[in-house]
């Protein structure tokens, strides 16, 4: 969960894809600062399309307290060429911001690929949200509110979002399940809920307010469709179990990656590196369920 140095950011990004189109550090909300800036990357010639593409939005993780959007274009231009709109987005962050700024920023994010997207190529009403760890965890409850108002209300916003043009979520070994933190020896302790809520959670009950911040705890039988990466060597693997059980059990349609530990190049967010044979099949389970979630005509 610790940022990247400069040597991994390029070696994640190295080989750039000569396909795709890269529009990057556009200020969506207009205000100059760093965590409200989004990439759009797209297979080159897509406006030359007779039909829009899906649109994939991606939330970095960081443990909500680092992390950015540019150690992701190599992941974003693999799905890019796989022949879909990708919005790569960054957003405010814990220690100055709490869990209420992140989502005010990523749906400020998701009115902007409503009222723009289409100039890019992509369908507005064909948005597929995505994210790692944390990342996921802000997509997952993105996703929750736009048929959850009370969840919506709570954060003080309105779903930028229609839940008709939500197709569907991909996470990658997501923050999805709050229930793990309380667990004795977890690697994450209970400072990482103080740190997403106002006050740093002074004088509330952290189990309570988890609820509020626990994506498991929001799925219905309306929730989209969902696909799920994780891995054994995954610290948050049981609590993506336990999501995907809890999809299931509401009869959520959901699609799973899932590797045993003895694959050794899956640990916590492997899906960044692209280099790993793992993460190449990862990319293929993406493009083949964005398209099927989306009906997109390729």
């Amino acid at each position: 969960m610790a940022q990247l140095s400069a040597h991994e950011v390029r070696h994640f990004n190295a080989e750039p894809i000569e396909t795709v189109d890269y529009m990057l550090d556009i200020d969506y909300l207009g205000d100059g600062i760093r965590g409200h800036r989004l990439d759009v990357l797209t297979p080159r010639g897509v406006q030359n399309r007779e039909h829009p593409l899906p649109v994939y939005v991606y939330f970095h993780g960081g443990g909500w307290t680092s992390g950015d959007k540019l150690p992701l274009t190599k992941y974003c231009a693999s799905q890019a060429a796989g022949g879909m709109v990708v919005v790569n987005v960054n957003y405010r962050m814990a220690g100055q911001f709490h869990m209420k700024h992140m989502l005010h920023d990523g749906n400020a994010a998701l009115a902007w690929v409503r009222s723009h997207i289409a100039d890019f190529g992509g369908d507005p009403h064909g948005v597929v949200l995505a994210g790692d760890s944390a990342g996921g965890q802000i997509a997952s409850l993105l996703a929750a509110m736009t048929n959850r108002p009370e969840l919506a209300e709570h954060y003080d916003l309105v779903s930028a979002i229609s839940r008709s043009g939500l197709k569907g979520v991909v996470l990658h070994c997501g923050a999805v399940d709050f229930s793990v933190i309380f667990e004795r020896g977890f690697i994450m302790g209970r400072g990482f809920i103080r740190m997403l809520l106002p006050s740093r959670g002074k004088g509330v009950s952290l189990v309570r307010a988890s609820r509020w911040l626990s994506p498991i705890e929001w799925i219905d039988r309306d929730f989209a469709p969902v696909l799920v990466t994780t891995s054994e060597r995954d610290f948050f693997y049981r609590a993506n179990l336990n999501y995907v059980a809890e999809l299931r059990s509401h009869g959520v349609h959901v699609d799973t990656v899932i590797f045993e530990g003895a694959r050794r190049n899956t640990e916590h967010t492997w899906q960044q590196n692209y280099r790993y044979p793992e993460s190449q099949e990862v990319y293929r389970n993406v493009q083949q369920f964005v398209h099927r979630v989306s009906n997109a005509r390729v």
